[in-house]
C-alpha cells in the first residue's frame, strides 16, 4: 500500500505514539503506588486535573497560534458555534471517559473497544442516512464489535470499572463523529471546532471540580508536587496539542483512506510497543481478540480505499 505525504504521516503516528504513552504514564504509572483507600476520592480528581490541564494547554497554544497568524480560525457566526456546542459536551464525554478508562486498561485494550465506535457511525449511514454499504463493510464493523464484546470475557486482568469508563468513551466517540459527519457543510473548519472544543472543556471541567469534591481530593494526591507528574503534564498537553495540528494538516493534505491508513498504521505501532512499556498479562483468547479488532480496522482502510 503506497502512502503519500510520509513525513506528515510519520510525524502523525510519532506524536500519536508518544501522546499515548505519557497519558498512560501520568494516568497509570505515577498513580501506581497510591494507597488503595484514596482511589475512589482522587482517581477522578487527578485524571480531571489532568485533563483540564490538557485543554487549557491545548487552547492556550491554540489561541497564541492565531492570533500570531500561524493557523487560521474564523468562529465569526454565533449561531453556528452554539450549535457545535453539543459536540463540545460529548468532547469532554470522549476525553473524561477515554481518561478513565486508559488509566485502568492496557494501550492495545483501550484502543480495541475505542474502535469499536465505528459501528455507531457505520449503523448511521445504513439506517438513518439510508447508505448503500458494502458486505465487506460490514463484516470489518462486525469484527470490531466482536473484537471488543468478547475481550471482556477473557480478558486475564479485567477491570468492570475501566470497561464501563471505555463504553462511555466508545459512544462518545462514535456520536462525535456522526456529528461530525452531519457538519462537514458547515462554515467552521476542523481547527474551529476545536477550538470551541478546548473552550468549552476548560470552563466546563474547571466548574465541575469544585461541586465534585475533585478540586480539594486532588490535593491528597502524592506526586502532586512532584516535578514528574507537572513535566508529564505538561508534557502531555504539548504532545496533545501537536497531535491535534498533525491530525488537521494530514486530514487536509492526503485522501480520505490514505489518512485512515495512518491512523490504523500509529495504532498498530502504539498497541504493539505499548506492552513492552507498561507491560500487559494477555491469554490466547485475549490476543486472538486483539488481531481480530485490527484486522477490522484494516479492512475498513481497504474499504476506504475501494470506496465502498
Amino acid at each position: 500500500m503506497y502512502l503519500k505525504r510520509p513525513a506528515a504521516g510519520l510525524s502523525f503516528c510519532l506524536f500519536y505514539l508518544a501522546s499515548y504513552f505519557i497519558n498512560k504514564y501520568v494516568l497509570s504509572v505515577l498513580k501506581f503506588t497510591y494507597p488503595t483507600l484514596f482511589q475512589g476520592v482522587c482517581v477522578r480528581g487527578v485524571c480531571r486535573r489532568q485533563i483540564w490541564w490538557q485543554t487549557l494547554v491545548g487552547g492556550f497554544l491554540l489561541h497564541v497560534s492565531w492570533k500570531l497568524g500561524w493557523v487560521e480560525i474564523s468562529c465569526s457566526s454565533r449561531s453556528e458555534v452554539l450549535t457545535w456546542l453539543p459536540a463540545s459536551a460529548l468532547f469532554v464525554g470522549i476525553i473524561y471517559a477515554g481518561s478513565r478508562a486508559l488509566s485502568r486498561l492496557p494501550i492495545p485494550v483501550f484502543l480495541t473497544v475505542h474502535n469499536a465506535a465505528e459501528v455507531i457511525t457505520c449503523g448511521f449511514q445504513k439506517f438513518v442516512q439510508k447508505e448503500q454499504t458494502s458486505l465487506l463493510k460490514i463484516c470489518s464493523v462486525l469484527f470490531l464489535l466482536i473484537a471488543a464484546g468478547c475481550l471482556p470475557l477473557f480478558d486475564t486482568q479485567f477491570d468492570p470499572d475501566g470497561y464501563f469508563w471505555a463504553l462511555i468513551h466508545l459512544i462518545c466517540v462514535g456520536v462525535y463523529k456522526v456529528i461530525h459527519k452531519l457538519w462537514k457543510t458547515s462554515s467552521l473548519s476542523d481547527l474551529d471546532q476545536q477550538y470551541i472544543n478546548y473552550v468549552f472543556s476548560v470552563v466546563l471541567l474547571a466548574s465541575a471540580s469544585h461541586p465534585a469534591g475533585d478540586l480539594f481530593g486532588a490535593l491528597n494526591f502524592p506526586f502532586l508536587y512532584f516535578y514528574r507528574f507537572h513535566s508529564s503534564c505538561c508534557a502531555s498537553g504539548l504532545l496533545g496539542f501537536f497531535l491535534m495540528l498533525h491530525t488537521v494538516k494530514l486530514k487536509s493534505i492526503t485522501s480520505s483512506w490514505q489518512y485512515a491508513a495512518w491512523s490504523f498504521l500509529a495504532k498498530v505501532t502504539t498497541a504493539g510497543l505499548s506492552p513492552f512499556v507498561f507491560g500487559m498479562t494477555a491469554n490466547v483468547p485475549t490476543v486472538c481478540c486483539l488481531l481480530l479488532g485490527g484486522l477490522g480496522e484494516a479492512l475498513l482502510v481497504y474499504t476506504e480505499r475501494m470506496g465502498t
